[in-house]
């Protein structure tokens, strides 16, 4: 969606500003491969602590270690083979794709209304479709966090989004990318994307 990360216009809680942040990583892997300088600084993040009942905190620390090996040429590599191929890719990051139900709405045209209604657009020059994993992952993380003027949305918002874009097929689509023969690092992504969205949804439905 190429929403320029900016400061909200108000202080937000330390858990949304987290939430936020995890929402705009896995944007920008699910966007575009990563360069030297990302795979340094998720290499360089602090490992979480694992206690047995937090696999998101294993996701995690797999994630880490991974960036910590991985050359970008291989990386950007991989995210071609994966993600755009010849003629076909690997595996698809777009809902439309998942979504072929004839009951259901086109994904597409519902996520371009949805995101109107919030005042959102796709912005000019961007190669990602609104559908996308990572355009998804970043409207999230604008709800949460504001950007610009733009204050956070209500939890009630971000719910309803996440119900609607990314919950009905985003888990399919992260299994996929982890079961491919052609994922390496992406399988690390697509397990952390995975087990996020996972405490995205358990947290969401009891707020």
């Amino acid at each position: 969606m190429n929403m320029p990360t900016v400061a909200p216009s108000a202080p937000i809680a330390p858990e949304d500003e987290a939430r936020g942040g995890l929402y705009a990583l896995l944007s920008r892997l699910l966007a575009a491969p990563p360069d030297g300088s990302l795979l340094d600084a998720i290499g360089s993040a602090e490992l979480w602590i694992e206690d047995g009942d937090n696999p998101l905190a294993a996701a995690w620390n797999r994630l880490v270690r991974a960036s910590r090996s991985m050359d970008a040429e291989a990386a950007a590599q991989e995210y071609t083979d994966l993600f755009v191929g010849v003629g076909r890719a690997e595996c698809n990051l777009h809902s439309s794709y998942w979504l072929r139900e004839p009951s259901l709405e086109r994904p597409l045209v519902g996520v371009r209304a949805e995101l109107a209604a919030l005042g959102l657009a796709r912005q000019g020059g961007s190669t990602v479709y609104e559908d996308h994993l990572g355009a998804l992952c970043e409207t999230m993380r604008i709800l949460i966090t504001g950007a610009g003027d733009r204050p956070p949305s209500p939890v009630s918002t971000q719910q309803a989004f996440f119900e609607r874009r990314i919950q009905l097929w985003a888990f399919e689509c992260c299994a996929a990318i982890q079961q491919s023969p052609v994922a390496n690092y992406y399988r690390h992504v697509a397990e952390f994307g995975s087990m996020f969205l996972a405490v995205e949804r358990d947290s969401l439905a009891i707020e």
